[in-house]
């Protein structure tokens, strides 16, 4: 565990160094553990940080969803529902900002479908559902192809005629 934290530290400290932007596959693979890994969501913030709806949505948008995932992480209730506010405010930016970015899609699908009832938060469900299920034949790039796949095969809000589509 220390080796990997390490060399999370140093990739970390050489992205900062070399001003390089952060790759899809590590921001990606850190989003997979960010509801169960309080420090993926810190990393993702953090790394993200300089990244708003205005200079690059997606970027963005994960940051976003890792301030949501936040929320998971912590005790207080008001520190809950304002990791879940300031996420969800700065999410819907970004989509608003680049409403065709089926990845910021997925995020908001993500968190909407799996946000409590409560939170009312739940209103893109159905919209964001027939965008993915739609643009999945057209997208290029086969690991955000998968990880849409693999997300929506386990989503409850697919039915299985919808899920079936997904195999073609």
């Amino acid at each position: 565990m220390r080796k990997i934290t390490y060399v999370i530290i140093l990739s970390f400290i050489c992205y900062q160094t070399n001003g390089q932007a952060p790759t899809k596959t590590l921001i990606r693979s850190l989003y997979k553990k960010a509801a169960t890994d309080e420090a993926a969501c810190k990393e993702i913030i953090t790394t993200l940080e300089s990244y708003n709806e205005n200079n690059n949505a997606l970027w963005a948008g994960y940051k976003a969803y890792a301030t949501i995932m936040l929320a998971n992480h912590v005790f207080n209730p008001y520190s809950k529902l304002s990791n879940f506010n300031a996420g969800k405010k700065l999410l819907e930016n970004c989509i608003n900002a680049d409403k065709g970015n089926v990845e910021l899609r997925l995020l908001r699908f993500a968190i909407q479908t799996n946000a409590p009832s409560f939170l009312g938060y739940s209103n893109s469900i159905n919209e964001d559902k027939l965008i993915l299920i739609n643009t999945i034949g057209y997208i290029k790039e086969n690991e955000l192809k998968q990880q849409i796949i693999s997300y929506l095969k386990t989503c409850e809000q697919l039915t299985p005629a919808e899920k079936l589509k997904l195999n073609q």
